[in-house]
């Protein structure tokens, strides 16, 4: 990696029956001043409408999106 290059920082998130305040945890990991971010969604088998929150909302490119 050069040495002016940003390092990339993965963030992983559990996802487990978080469906009342997940949006509200990716988005604070979105609005964060450093963009080199990934953003790692794992579904630990949850029953409620996680899963579909994550792949709805958050599986769409946007500018932060590599």
């Amino acid at each position: 990696m050069p040495n002016n290059a940003t390092p990339l920082i993965s963030v992983i998130v559990p996802v487990y029956n978080a469906e009342d305040y997940l949006r509200y945890c990716i988005d604070s990991i979105l609005q964060q001043s450093y963009t080199n971010l990934e953003v790692i969604l794992v579904d630990d088998g949850a029953k409620d409408s996680s899963p579909a929150i994550c792949c709805l909302l958050y599986t769409s490119p946007s500018p932060r999106d590599r």
